[in-house]
């Protein structure tokens, strides 16, 4: 259960580090940092979101 909470955290995380990488941040460096940050999130998420729909129930 704390592994699809980690997951869900880091799909909140990527949105807020994308709405202020696009919207917020006005130094290139760090709108850049923020969006490379957020992607990776994303995928890390996405990925650990994946493993857990597609490992099925718990016996």
């Amino acid at each position: 259960m704390w592994i699809s909470l980690f997951g869900m955290g880091l799909l909140c995380l990527a949105m807020v580090l994308i709405v202020a990488s696009r919207y917020r941040l006005k130094q290139k460096l760090f709108k850049w940092a923020a969006a490379v940050i957020a992607y990776a999130c994303l995928a890390l998420g996405g990925l650990i979101m994946a493993y857990i729909v597609l490992s099925g129930p718990a016996n």
